[in-house]
């Protein structure tokens, strides 16, 4: 039986994987991020990439050859401009004016690292939602940026969240918008008969 392993701490991610998968390790990646793309869709396959490699080369020799590693990253895009996490409330407040009243892209990229006939495998894709945010007022936006909710976020918000109010509507995978694409994963996951 195969073990899987989540290479990311999120909580939104776990709850997510475990709608498919019932069963698997949390090993969070810690290496640093490179980015050397600026295509939001390629971004997220090479964060992807990183992380899942990061935990797979870690754990390959501790583990033996029935380990699946499912990396995933996602980021929030604005005019084809990479938004990631605020990092104070000025930059929350630039983010959300800048998208509310408008649609926003949201990717998420994900990797799938396993052995094969004695052999190292990986897959890797990536999912884009189209988000549409109503307008928001300036004292909205205030309030909103007010609470603890954008600062450990893409782009400064979470749909699952206190923000929900203010999406209009969305084109695609809505737990693509959450962090994890898991009906793709999972058909991913079917079609490489690792479940």
């Amino acid at each position: 039986m195969k073990k899987f392993v989540l290479a990311s701490g999120s909580p939104r991610r776990k709850e997510l994987l475990s709608e498919i998968i019932p069963e698997f390790e949390i090993i969070p990646a810690k290496g640093e991020e490179v980015i050397k793309d600026t295509d939001p869709a390629m971004v997220v396959e090479s964060l992807s990439k990183q992380k899942c490699e990061e935990i797979f080369h870690k754990i390959l020799t501790n583990e033996g050859s029935d380990i699946v590693v499912i990396g995933a990253d996602t980021v929030v895009s604005y005019n084809q401009k990479i938004l990631g996490k605020p990092c104070d409330k000025a930059d929350a407040r630039r983010m959300i004016s800048d998208f509310q009243g408008d649609v926003h892209q949201v990717y998420t990229g994900v990797t799938i690292m396993y052995v094969k006939d004695s052999s190292e495998q990986s897959f890797t894709f990536h999912v884009r939602t189209d988000v549409e945010v109503y307008d928001m007022t300036d004292e909205e936006i205030e309030s909103y940026i007010s609470t603890d909710e954008p600062y450990d976020k893409a782009g400064g918000y979470g749909i699952q969240g206190l923000f929900g109010v203010y999406v209009k509507g969305i084109r695609g995978d809505y737990n693509n918008v959450v962090g994890l694409p898991v009906s793709k994963l999972f058909h991913e996951c079917k079609r490489l008969e690792l479940i």
